[in-house]
């Protein structure tokens, strides 16, 4: 069944949804949902952080999903891991996290990783759908009841500056080794390969074979793109 929305939605273009999931029986379960309505066009899925991450670094703007529905738990790179990358390489991208998950801590990492929304997978399709809206047309923030519950307790007991633990590993620290991290943030700093070999005392070939490493685990392409990135989570 083909759900319709009011006249204006039928008459522009579909909004593009991406999904990733790394099982295939929940893509296939949101992917029905998402099927239901004619103004929303299911164009990306993808099996892991690093799936997503590398199709979105192809893709022209015009076929970029304007709207992303995360898993949180995946192996390689996971749902907070891949928010807290894509939305600094990809700012014009709603995430909305989908998950099994309704603990506090779970909560708290999509929030401070820039999820737009978070929501159980046991939702409907119209959830889904208001949810996209909201995003979208209202600047809102859509979470499932047990979820803004949660969230609102976090608020009440001010664990939003208490819980993060100083002996967590941070994203930079959980992808990369630690001579990347140093020659990454030499990078940051604007040191060339050349400086940053003279300094280390390595050859100007290993400076660059590391940074070749770190712009693949971090999905970058360019400079601008990890200054963007070291920026948004703090890492300068």
């Amino acid at each position: 069944m083909i759900l319709h929305f009011e006249k204006k939605h039928a008459m522009s273009k579909p909004v593009r949804i991406g999904l990733v999931d790394d099982k295939a029986v929940n893509r296939s379960s949101i992917a029905d949902k998402i099927k239901q309505f004619e103004d929303l066009d299911l164009c990306f899925t993808a099996v892991n952080g690093n799936d997503c991450l590398e199709q979105l670094k192809g893709l022209p703007l015009e076929k970029m999903p304007q709207v992303i529905f995360m898993d949180m738990e995946m192996p390689e790179l996971d749902g907070v891991q891949t928010i807290s990358i894509a939305r600094a390489l990809y700012p014009e991208i709603y995430f909305i996290v989908l998950t099994v998950f309704d603990d506090d801590d779970k909560i708290f990492e999509a929030i401070k990783a820039g999820a737009h929304g978070y929501l159980l997978k046991d939702e409907g399709a119209i959830a889904l759908h208001n949810a996209i809206t909201n995003v979208r047309e209202n600047g809102g923030a859509p979470m499932s009841a047990a979820i803004a519950r949660k969230a609102l307790e976090m608020l009440s007991k001010a664990q939003l500056q208490t819980e993060t633990k100083a002996s967590e590993p941070s994203l930079l620290d959980s992808l990369v080794t630690e001579r990347e991290k140093e020659i990454l943030l030499h990078t940051i700093n604007g040191l060339d390969a050349k400086r940053i070999a003279a300094l280390l005392d390595i050859s100007v070939l290993t400076i660059r074979k590391h940074i070749a490493n770190v712009y693949q685990k971090l999905h970058v392409n360019s400079k601008a793109q990890v200054i963007s990135l070291a920026h948004k989570n703090n890492w300068v």
